[in-house]
């Protein structure tokens, strides 16, 4: 049993370090920076050229903002990404910069990119000279790229640019150079899934697919199954330790329905449900604590009591000695002779005669030294304050307890020792039945192909799209069965929401269902689903560095505008914005007028 027992890690990010450019990076040329822009996770480095050219994006993080208020962690502004650290505390203020999986909050998307230049080491004033290659969604809005293309040239002012997609720069980082460059590539994200054929090297747009669903939605789904669930744990069940389990402990499987039947055998049960840990404290409840430490419970209880009793009267005798003193001057102006002041003094003191002057001058200085009495009392023996507990009235006598009182509490103690053994026997025995580690523990069982199942079959969550599969077979019959045969022989999985356990082989049984008896297909799985649209996006711009035909430089952007780029074997495809002609809106002009002067000779 305990080997199903995990513990959540709730990893917190730690800041990142501002990194210093290696010194490649101040040669003759300067160097591409990378940066795969995605919804969910945003990574960044330098395109270093030789044989090692680097193990990993220097820069990870999360593509989420925070704005502060005014005055919160000392007035600091917005915090980006791994400065956040634990992202569960600020959930409600945190801001993307993407819909879906495209950016158009341009605000946000400047943090993100001064995010990555700063911590990068870019050291350039006052614009980044640096080409950049960036990462988009599958035909991306020409809006959208508008705007990354003003803030990439207005604000940065970079030498060029080159946009490509995320999905194509991990297909060909993992395409062997001689190998035709045919297939379908299924790319699940944070957002979206997409389905991209490729033909001859490029991007077939027009029949491209995307399903509104990625790991965000399996995260909620199974947030909302765990919480429907465990209803006393509703604060605990975060969407931080969701996308935990949704990463280290759920998995595809190969056949749904099968593997829901195998679930209901109480042995498959307990030999494969994951039991995750929730945090807790066993101090929170009495009945868990002995009589000693209960014991030391209340003598802290008390000396808190006593030492609150204390600062009440030192608190008491400071007031009762300013408004003595105060009484005792206006007595000395009627001792000095000074009528007209003390008379005065005597009215803000809502007081008629002197004689009531006396009168409170000698309650107060009987008040006053009892209080000093009883703290010199209290501090000779601490154990005389229980009756200080309650709170105090200078002008009454202190209540001390009578001989009489004494013997009567002495009468009633060996009662009240009598009863306490009995009192403490049922919590002794009732302690082990209840494990409060276990009741802090969520039971994760067909849970954890629940979840990811979404994909396959997005009606598990109400959705009106197609699955994966059935996308798959309507973009194929699209195409001759020559064609559909060239497309199958290389299935490629890329995307961080692919990387659950039988993931492969769902694919390929759900092949195996729609292609022809004894035709053959190949699934290929990305060597690293989530980095090797990074490493793509880097070999392309070293490839390419010399090459003018595939960057987009300044001069580009002024003359054809900010959606214009250039077509590359990773990009998406250009549909330049077409305007109406000038020509017809002068034929129609000179049409109408035409008509009007045919009415005015009728």
């Amino acid at each position: 049993m305990a080997a199903n027992v995990f513990p959540f890690r709730d990893a917190r990010a730690a800041p990142d370090p501002v990194l210093e450019v290696g010194p490649v990076a101040h040669g003759p040329l300067p160097l591409p920076l990378v940066l795969d822009n995605g919804s969910f996770q945003a990574r960044a480095g330098w395109a270093c050229p030789g044989p090692d050219p680097g193990p990993e994006p220097r820069l990870q993080f999360r593509a989420v903002c925070a704005r502060g208020r005014g005055g919160a962690r000392g007035g600091a502004g917005p915090q980006v990404g791994n400065a956040l650290g634990s992202l569960e505390p600020l959930r409600w203020m945190l801001r993307s910069p993407f819909d879906r999986n495209v950016p158009v909050n341009l605000e946000l998307q400047e943090l993100l990119l001064d995010y990555s230049f700063q911590h990068l080491g870019v050291s350039s004033q006052g614009c980044v000279d640096h080409p950049i290659v960036l990462t988009e969604a599958v035909c991306n809005p020409l809006y959208s790229r508008q705007m990354m293309s003003e803030l990439l040239f207005e604000c940065y002012r970079i030498p060029k640019v080159a946009y490509g997609i995320d999905s194509l720069f991990s297909f060909y980082h993992n395409k062997s150079k001689n190998s035709v460059s045919c297939g379908l590539i299924i790319s699940s994200g944070y957002q979206c899934t997409h389905i991209l054929p490729i033909l001859e090297g490029r991007l077939d747009a027009k029949n491209c697919k995307r399903i509104n669903l990625g790991g965000s939605q399996a995260a909620g789904y199974l947030q909302r199954l765990l919480q429907l669930k465990y209803p006393g744990h509703l604060a605990a069940i975060t969407l931080s330790r969701m996308e935990e389990i949704l990463h280290e402990h759920s998995y595809i499987a190969e056949d749904y329905g099968e593997e829901l039947q195998k679930w209901q055998c109480p042995d498959y049960y307990e030999n494969n449900v994951h039991k995750m840990q929730l945090p807790f404290s066993s101090k929170l409840l009495g009945s868990t604590l002995t009589a000693e430490e209960k014991q030391e419970r209340r003598q802290q209880q008390l000396r808190r009591l006593q030492e609150l009793n204390a600062r009440r009267r030192e608190e008491k005798l400071q007031l009762d000695q300013e408004r003595l003193d105060r009484l005792l001057y206006v007595q000395e102006l009627l001792e000095d002779g000074q009528m007209d002041q003390f008379h005065k003094a005597l009215i803000e003191l809502n007081m008629d005669s002197p004689e009531e002057l006396q009168s409170y001058i000698q309650k107060l200085s009987a008040a006053v030294e009892q209080a000093k009495q009883k703290i010199l009392q209290a501090e000779v023996n601490l154990e005389v304050d229980v009756v200080d507990s309650k709170p105090e009235t200078p002008d009454l006598e202190p209540l001390e307890p009578s001989l009489e009182d004494v013997e009567s509490m002495n009468d009633f103690e060996p009662l009240f020792s009598e009863e306490a053994p009995e009192v403490e026997k049922p919590v002794t025995t009732v302690q082990p039945v209840f494990n409060l580690a276990a009741y802090h523990q969520l039971f994760v069982g067909t849970e954890r192909i629940r979840a990811p199942e979404i994909i396959f079959q997005p009606s598990l969550i109400g959705e009106e799209q197609a699955g994966i599969a059935e996308t798959l077979q309507y973009i194929l019959d699209r195409y001759p069965k020559e064609v559909q045969e060239r497309l199958v022989q290389n299935i490629f999985l890329t995307g961080g929401n692919v990387m659950y356990p039988g993931m492969k082989a769902r694919m390929e049984k759900e092949l195996l269902e729609m292609r022809p008896f004894q035709s053959s297909f190949q699934v290929q799985l990305a060597s690293n689903p989530v980095l090797d649209a990074w490493y793509g996006a880097r070999d392309w711009a070293l490839d390419h560095m010399d090459d003018d035909e595939a960057w987009i430089t300044r001069k580009d952007y002024e003359e054809k505008g900010g959606e214009y780029f250039k077509e590359h074997c990773a990009s998406n495809i250009y549909v330049p914005i077409r305007l109406p002609k000038q020509a017809s809106r002068t034929s129609e002009s000179q049409a109408a007028g035409k008509g009007s002067g045919a009415n005015e000779q009728a």
